[in-house]
Order: C-alpha cells, then structure tokens, then sequence
C-alpha cells in the first residue's frame, strides 16, 4: 500500500531547508514518497528543491490555485493508496507515519486521520490548528481537543488515547484516495481555509469515520501563510464556515442554524466597528455578501437528518467558553 506524503509549497523556502530534511529522515519507508507540489513560488523553493533534493518529485504549477486548488492538482497527477496532506512548516518525528498508516491499515471504517499536533514554539503545548483532534457545534464554530477558541492547553498526556472526531487538520491529514476522489477533493471554492472541516463532514455524511491518531506526534510553527491578524484570513474564515453549513446541514434545521450564525457574525462584526477595526468589520460584511452570491452556485446537503455525529457539540462552545471566563477546557465537556 503506497502512501504519497504531499507538501503543497508556496513560497515556504525557509520552512522547506529546516524541516524538509527532518521529514525525509523519518519518512523510511519503501511505500512511503514524498512529493512537493509548488504554487509558483517566487522565493526560489523550486531551485532549492532541485539542488538539495533532486530525488523528490516536484510538481510545478503555473499559478497560484490556493490550498484546495493545488492540491486538487497535485492528487489528480499522483497515484498512491493513502494521500497525507503535510504543511511545509512541520517537524515530524520518528515512526509518524507508521502510527497513521497502521491504524488505518487496521479501520476500514476509518476515511481520515491526524496525527496529536504540538506547537513549535511551546512544545509542551496543542498547537492551535488540530491539537488532538477537531470538533464542532451547533453553530460551525471549530474547536480542539486541546484548545477551545482562544484556551490552548498543555500537553500532558491527557488526550493520548485515539478518539474518533468530526474533523481533521489541514496541516497533517491522512485519507484514503479512493474517499478523496470520490469526494471530488477539497471544494475549490473555498480557496483556503475551512476546507478540510468540509471534507471531513462529507466523508461522514458517506458514513466513513475521522479518527486522532495520538501516537503519531508533530510540531507545527502555524500562521506560516497568513497570519492570525490578517483581515483576508478572517474574510476566508467567515465565508467559508457559511458555505460549509449551507453544504452539509440536512434541509430542516440549515435555515434556523444559518439564520443564528449570521446573527452571530453581525454581532462580532459590531464589536470589530467599535473597537476600531475597521478592516475586521469589513471583512465580516464582504464574507456576507460573497456568500450570498455563491452558495446560488453550490448544491446543499440531500441528507434529510444529521449522520454520524460523532465530534459533534450540541451546544455553543462560544456561550460555554465566555461563561467559564475562558477557562474551559475539553475535558470540561460533558457531551464527550
């Protein structure tokens, strides 16, 4: 079984020369390969690739085509049994992806897993995007075992046990290519951002599973494209959770959530236009608008009720964090 680990570069020539030797040592495998996949970048990567890994096949892009788009393109040109989706701004360690392959190896019911994601800079710590494993409520809002919204915790060892989830990171995730492709892969209207949140719900709505795998351990730097202040990156994330509600949501609650969620969001923008942030406030509007337009475009969910919701919060984590002062932790979650 052939396992393809896809690195999808733009621009991340720092991050390739520190971590790209770290994950070719511990990615042995004669069925492992490694391939990166390049959105034009214009920092020299390509070069550098060619000089100082002339073994690993590059594929070149001749633009920009965002997360999805690219690694839409890289799956479609790559032929394996397993697809990892790997940042460029990762450390792995030893045995990795043998914890991931193995345990799917081993659940056929299992379509996508992650590996227990670390911070770069606190190694003891979650790393905010994926922690041990994502989540969501009622409302679209993600969350992590390990941090919920701004609450990062530390590890020690308190969610070492595989746990199935609702969603998996973009950062290090592990699906079968069969799933991906018939999923269609990463819906490109999403650009980035959310998109793998997407494609977790549509392989559960298929009744696969979405497992953390905490055996398997990596350390992510995170923000390495757009940082967490950036105005963009907000625009992408408020757009894009609406159309993966209108997507996924069976037909009879899509209208009430929907409705709750963008009253939420005007709520929040609200706050942006009164503390100043004028770049925030617009963000969140033009989010609005551009989902109007293109959710005219996409098919919603034919599921008439809500399958598999195993990671799934019957409240709102927004409510439950503010009321704990922004303390609470996952394990305070009753629920799970």
């Amino acid at each position: 079984m052939d396992v393809a680990v896809v690195i999808l570069n733009w621009n991340g020539k720092k991050f390739l020369e520190e971590y790209l030797p770290v994950l070719v040592k511990n990615t042995e495998s004669s069925n492992y390969f490694i391939v990166i996949a390049d959105n034009a970048s214009t920092d020299g990567s390509q070069e550098w690739l060619e000089a100082h890994f002339p073994q690993i096949e590059l594929l070149q892009f001749d633009k920009n085509y965002g997360f999805t788009g690219g690694y839409n393109r890289a799956f479609n040109e790559i032929d394996a049994d397993y697809y990892v989706l790997l940042n460029s701004d990762i450390e792995v360690t030893p045995l990795w992806l043998d914890h991931l392959f193995n345990f799917m190896e081993e659940a056929p019911n299992v379509g996508i897993c992650q590996p227990k994601i670390l911070s770069m800079h606190d190694k003891h710590s979650f790393e905010y995007a994926g922690a041990a494993g994502g989540f969501i409520d009622r409302y679209g809002y993600p969350f992590c075992r390990g941090r919920i919204l701004s609450k990062i915790e530390k590890d020690e060892g308190q969610y070492d046990e595989p746990m199935e989830t609702f969603w998996a990171t973009g950062a290090c995730l592990m699906i079968r290519s069969s799933l991906y492709h018939h999923l269609g892969g990463l819906d490109e209207n999403f650009f980035a951002h959310m998109e793998e949140i997407d494609l977790c719900w549509r392989a559960k709505l298929l009744g696969y599973e979405v497992w953390c795998v905490p055996s398997s351990v990596i350390y992510h730097v995170g923000g390495g494209t757009l940082p967490n202040n950036s105005p963009q990156k907000l625009y992408l994330n408020y757009r894009n959770n609406l159309l993966m509600l209108y997507k996924n949501l069976p037909e009879k609650i899509r209208g009430r959530r929907l409705f709750v969620r963008r009253c939420l969001d005007g709520a929040s923008a609200m706050v942006y236009l009164f503390t100043g942030k004028w770049s925030f406030f617009k963000s969140v509007l033009r989010a609005h608008s551009d989902y109007s337009k293109m959710k005219r475009e996409m098919d919603p969910s034919p599921f008439s009720e809500e399958k598999n919701n195993r990671g799934y919060y019957s409240g709102s984590i927004v409510a439950k964090f503010f009321l704990s002062r922004g303390k609470l932790t996952f394990r305070q979650l009753r629920q799970f």
